[in-house]
């Protein structure tokens, strides 16, 4: 049942649900991290088997900050995927991204503090590479099926990661401008590093929501204003997603992700403990072998 689920969805806010899919099962999951956001919704979409998780939960219950990053990117891998499609709300950073526009970022900066990023440690050390943090081949891929749904679509580009919940001060949001930045969410480079280490291939359609609050003629970011734009979001984002998937039919991988951990793992199989590398088979066992 796990091998031919290629290809996962994480919907934030406002994607709380696939339309279209054909739903199998619902399948709860539990990992050695923990309990990931929600059950995960196992379906078929134009022929393709899909996983979807809704990243805040059912009702969006989970902050970022709550969220089980490491549990959610564990049960993606083990449910066999191979691409994870990020679908997340986003603020602008520049005048020419509007609202209702898609953002396909191909960049990171780190502004979280308090969120457990990676699977390793606990006698096991790996440094992956994420001098390019986005697949690139599943990136052109998300930009031509936004583009042949009719978005306004921008490829490439910065989103800054924050740790929320709160937006930003007016001082945080200009400095950030000074960065070169083009969007800012509070989710997706914890998935990105996460992602990385489990040899997944991943890219986020960043749909913009708002402007912050750098924007001297526009309302500063609101709840009241978010939830307005994310429902139109919401249904240009599944338009974008169900063509994407009918492009990922049958596509090799060639993104470095899928070797990731080639060269990264330091530690020497024999000095790894039993416990650790059962804990992390399916993301190293391909390199370390039988824990036994």
């Amino acid at each position: 049942m796990t091998s031919d689920m290629r290809i996962g969805v994480v919907g934030g806010s406002g994607l709380y649900a696939m339309s279209g899919l054909d739903v199998v099962e619902e399948r709860i999951l539990d990992t050695p991290f923990g309990a990931p956001s929600g059950p995960f919704v196992i379906g078929e979409l134009d022929g393709e088997r899909v996983v979807f998780l809704a990243r805040h939960d059912t009702g969006h219950r989970l902050l970022p900050s709550e969220i089980n990053y490491r549990a959610n990117v564990f049960a993606f891998k083990t449910l066999g995927v191979e691409w994870l499609i990020s679908v997340s709300a986003v603020g602008s950073m520049k005048e020419a991204y509007e609202p209702l526009h898609v953002v396909v970022p191909d960049q990171f900066i780190d502004r979280t503090r308090h969120r457990p990023d990676t699977f390793f440690g606990d006698g096991i050390a790996a440094h992956v590479s994420l001098a390019d943090p986005i697949s690139a081949q599943l990136a052109d891929v998300l930009a031509a099926a936004a583009t042949e749904v009719g978005a306004t679509t921008h490829v490439g580009g910065t989103y800054l990661c924050m740790e929320g919940p709160q937006f930003s001060t007016r001082a945080e949001s200009n400095l950030y401008r000074s960065w070169g930045v083009d969007v800012i969410g509070m989710t997706n480079l914890t998935e990105a590093r996460l992602a990385r280490e489990a040899e997944i291939s991943y890219a986020t359609l960043a749909m913009v929501t708002d402007y912050d609050c750098w924007h001297e003629s526009e309302e500063d970011v609101s709840v009241t204003q978010l939830l307005q734009i994310l429902r139109k979001n919401a249904s240009t984002g599944q338009d974008i997603v169900r063509a994407a998937i009918r492009r990922l039919s049958g596509l090799e991988r060639t993104c470095p992700a899928r070797d990731a951990l080639a060269t990264a793992i330091v530690t020497q199989p024999e000095h790894m403990s039993v416990e650790v590398r059962e804990r992390l088979a399916p993301i190293i066992g391909r390199y370390v072998g039988d824990a036994n």
